[in-house]
């Protein structure tokens, strides 16, 4: 008997594993919204990594996080670093283009949970009146995360905090 239900553990995780190694070798997650005010106001809240603090789901996740600036003051250059013993880990965001008032690219390093690349990309796109932003984070997905994502869905988790984002970002724009 003994035998027999170890034998089903091994086939399931067997199973699982080679489930995971057919999964995707890169990952998207975009979240979308139209925010009622021109793109030139909402431009320099994600242009400049020192007004994140006004509207990132990410800056409250750990009150005692130490931060540091470095680089150019803003657009391409800039780069913010962040250390924490809690949720926030351990990363680097730098600005690698900037296309006022359209487009801002991103690249994010994690060193804590787990090392990492991503890159963020932020797209401003004048309606009239509105501007539709778009926020976008991709990157290879290794094959832990590939395990990971049997158990746990990214584009739900990370995407909530996406929309968490957006609607500071759109309260922050619209004052």
């Amino acid at each position: 008997m003994f035998k027999t239900i170890a034998l089903v553990i091994v086939v399931v995780i067997a199973a699982l594993l080679i489930f995971a190694a057919t999964k995707p070798d890169t990952f998207r997650v975009q979240r979308s919204t139209s925010i009622n005010a021109p793109p030139e106001k909402i431009f320099p809240l994600l242009n400049d990594f020192h007004n994140f603090s006004a509207w990132s789901p990410y800056e409250k996740l750990d009150p005692a996080m130490k931060r540091t600036y470095g680089g150019a003051a803003s657009g391409v250059g800039a780069w913010y670093g962040w250390e924490s013993d809690g949720k926030a880990g351990v990363g680097r965001m730098e600005i690698r283009e900037s296309s006022p008032p359209s487009t801002i690219m991103i690249n994010l390093d994690f060193v804590k949970p787990f090392a990492t690349r991503n890159i963020v990309a932020f797209t401003l796109d004048a309606k009239g009146d509105s501007t539709d932003v778009t926020w976008a984070m991709h990157g290879p997905s290794p094959y832990i995360a590939k395990v990971m994502t049997i158990f746990f869905n990214m584009d739900h988790m990370v995407g909530k905090d996406f929309e968490t984002g957006l609607a500071n970002l759109k309260a922050v724009a619209e004052k």
